[in-house]
């Protein structure tokens, strides 16, 4: 995992939460497992567009250290390893849900890269 050479200094709460569902991938794999609970990680793969691997990987380590998901390995043959949103991730859905809101107010773009889960958003029935 990257690690900075120098911490970032998060200034006021708002930086924090920009920090954690700003980066490009963490609020698509957010909404992901707020629509369909717990997935193996091909089935997340499965849900992206465009991601590498490695960048899939990271995205997952990151949001599991901000304690945003979890990971729940079974100890079994093969083995089996789920995520899912913890507590804090779930309380960052509504928050999502409402810039998606806003955003579509303003940002019409549907086409065939949507998300289904950006399809389902409640600005869509508005």
């Amino acid at each position: 995992m990257y690690k900075q050479k120098l911490e970032r200094e998060i200034r006021c709460p708002l930086e924090y939460g920009l920090d954690i569902f700003g980066r490009k991938w963490n609020s698509r794999i957010i909404c992901v497992l707020a629509e369909k609970h717990i997935l193996r990680y091909s089935e997340i793969r499965k849900e992206m567009i465009n991601i590498t691997d490695a960048v899939l990987a990271t995205t997952l380590k990151n949001l599991i250290s901000d304690n945003i998901i979890k990971r729940e390995q079974y100890n079994e043959i093969p083995p089996k390893v789920e995520y899912s949103l913890t507590d804090k991730g779930k309380s960052v859905v509504p928050v999502l849900q409402s810039i998606c809101k806003w955003s579509g107010a303003y940002h019409k773009n549907e086409n065939e890269h949507t998300m289904a889960q950006c399809q389902k958003c409640d600005y869509n029935n508005e």
